[in-house]
């Protein structure tokens, strides 16, 4: 007899769930749109095989599991636990749930369903339609967190938001134009090189980077990962106007490039460079998320000035705010965002505090 949906999982389920979202967090930022699953294969007590998703394109988790069991003769007898419920359709690859079945795997243990419009509980139909055992809900919200940029995505129909900044100890983020060259644009930096360096590591997780005009003029930001091994993000520039020169480090460096304006010229710098209109009049926030999840970008780290900032914030539009508080002072410049939010920790890194925030309020587009 099949098992469906099981509440009370067993904590030998739990262990090796655990352990398949533990290798699912070695593809952070390497396999969007796709999601960063985690597989691991069980005989007799024993894993006998382990896979996450490849970078996007390549295979994914179930496979690169299966793949990694030498003897398939064992398959017959094993169960596979994976984070999300195996995919259904042919995309760059074929659906993980035939190669299951394929295999005669009997049992499968899952964290989450799919919301994917293209899987949403096919794939577990397929497993049971072949006879295989399936348990699903085990560490249900562990694979939440873990799953949160795909999520939000498909059931909020945005990117999963990150706000980061750093202000000083008196609450400024940006010093007073007296204190700033305007000769040679550069930033002006508040952190010390331990947290500038994780800041590129933040980088090479998220699917893009996000800007606004001001401090794209006054900055002259690469929204690289030089200071990180990574794949650099996707830089998205709020230029309603396309005031920013071309000479600019934000239309150079061969780095894909999504410019957001409210003009409908057409318009071209580079290969890399992309123009997308945007209605600035009203709901720009929302415009924007709307605009970036058409784009199948499902996840932004926000590092914009503060009208920026706070625009995300006063629009509900955010899911985490990663904050760095530096030790000295400017006495009078441009005030740091004003935000709300459940305190998820605080660190510090030599002389900064870095304070992560959650927002726990719900908002869909």
């Amino acid at each position: 007899m099949q098992r469906a949906t099981v509440q009370n999982t067993s904590v030998i389920d739990e262990k090796y769930m655990r352990r398949c979202i533990q290798i699912a967090k070695c593809s952070l930022g390497k396999t969007a749109p796709n999601p960063m699953v985690g597989a691991v294969i069980v005989y007799n007590n024993t894993v006998i095989g382990e896979g996450f998703t490849s970078a996007f394109g390549g295979p994914h988790a179930e496979v690169n599991a299966i793949e990694s069991v030498h003897n398939k003769k064992l398959l017959k007898k094993s169960t596979l636990y994976v984070t999300l419920e195996p995919c259904s359709h042919y995309g760059k690859t074929p659906p993980c749930a035939n190669l299951i079945v394929e295999h005669k795997i009997p049992k499968v243990v899952i964290g989450l369903k799919d919301p994917h419009t293209k899987v949403a509980g096919k794939g577990i139909e397929i497993l049971k339609n072949a006879g295989c055992e399936v348990i699903i809900g085990v560490l249900q919200e562990e694979c939440r967190e873990h799953h949160k940029r795909f999520l939000t995505f498909h059931e909020k129909k945005r990117p999963y938001i990150v706000l980061k900044w750093a202000e000083t100890a008196d609450g400024f983020i940006a010093p007073s134009k007296e204190m700033r060259s305007t000769n040679n644009p550069e930033p002006f930096w508040i952190t010390n090189n331990i947290s500038r360096q994780l800041v590129h590591k933040w980088r090479s997780e998220e699917q893009g980077i996000l800007i606004g005009t001001k401090t794209a003029l006054e900055d002259n930001p690469k929204l690289d990962v030089r200071s990180w091994s990574g794949k650099n993000p996707i830089r998205i520039v709020l230029d309603k106007n396309l005031k920013i020169p071309s000479n600019y480090h934000i239309h150079k460096n061969n780095q894909n490039t999504i410019i957001l304006t409210s003009s409908k010229k057409e318009h071209k710098i580079s290969q890399y460079t992309d123009y997308k209109y945007i209605d600035y009049s009203k709901n720009t926030i929302i415009n924007i998320c709307k605009t970036l999840h058409e784009s199948n970008i499902q996840s932004i780290i926000v590092e914009g000035g503060s009208t920026t900032l706070q625009s995300f914030i006063d629009a509900n539009l955010w899911d985490e705010a990663r904050i760095f508080t530096g030790n000295s002072t400017f006495k009078n410049g441009i005030k740091a965002p004003s935000i709300k939010g459940t305190v998820l920790h605080k660190q510090q890194l030599i002389n900064d505090q870095l304070t992560t925030l959650r927002n726990d309020q719900e908002h869909h587009i």
